[in-house]
């Protein structure tokens, strides 16, 4: 199931960051980044809409949804009961890391430094959300935190965009990138889904360019292949 996931992901390359303040919109949205080419998005738990935007997404079986910036167990079950195939949080947390190795739900959480990457070697796990990606110093720092952790592989999130998505995907370690910009508040405000379109297309270009780069993780972790 872990490996499965981290082939899915690495394949679109980039993972549309969303936080939703009107779930109505969420089934509309799904259709415009699936017309772009890429029918997958982590929606945050930054609003209250959050649940029944991945209820609804989740619906849809040609479209892989997760939940964002899980930072509770009841978040996590919540979202694995509303139909979230995969979780994603800001931290590492071990209990909500060790509650989705058990409910055998793939999980990327977030690290920043050589502590949280020593925690999550430990339980298993071998790819991680990096993050923030830009603030917490950018491709350089990855490049120190991957020389100890070889084996590692990230999904960098936090300041990535149109404009600098090439250098990170360039990376060695890095399977695809978080991104907000694909569709973020203006655009879900004014259902601009021609507009999200156009970007998930216009990043996709860049993800084609850097395919060939994209490497997943040879260990298998407790989570399953």
């Amino acid at each position: 199931m872990y490996e499965a996931f981290l082939t899915r992901i690495a394949t679109y390359g980039i993972i549309p960051v969303l936080t939703l303040e009107e779930a109505r919109s969420a089934g509309e949205l799904a259709g415009a980044l699936i017309d772009g080419g890429l029918p997958v998005a982590e929606v945050t738990f930054r609003s209250s809409e959050a649940l029944a935007a991945i209820r609804t997404m989740s619906k849809r079986e040609d479209f892989l949804v997760g939940a964002g910036t899980v930072r509770t167990l009841d978040q996590a079950r919540a979202a694995r009961d509303s139909g979230a195939s995969y979780l994603v949080s800001p931290g590492f947390n071990g209990a909500v890391v060790d509650w989705a190795i058990e409910q055998r739900i793939p999980i990327l959480p977030g690290v920043d430094s050589t502590l949280g990457i020593e925690l999550a070697v430990a339980k298993g796990l071998n790819a991680l959300k990096f993050f923030p990606a830009v603030a917490s110093g950018g491709p350089a720092k990855l490049n120190a935190l991957h020389g100890p952790y070889d084996e590692v592989r990230f999904v960098p999130t936090g300041g990535i965009n149109a404009d600098n998505l090439a250098q990170w995907l360039a990376h060695p370690a890095v399977i695809a990138c978080g991104g907000t910009w694909l569709a973020g508040a203006e655009l879900l405000k004014n259902r601009k889904w021609r507009e999200v379109e156009r970007l998930v297309k216009e990043a996709l270009a860049i993800v084609r360019q850097h395919a060939g780069l994209h490497r997943i993780p040879g260990a298998v972790n407790r989570l399953g292949g």
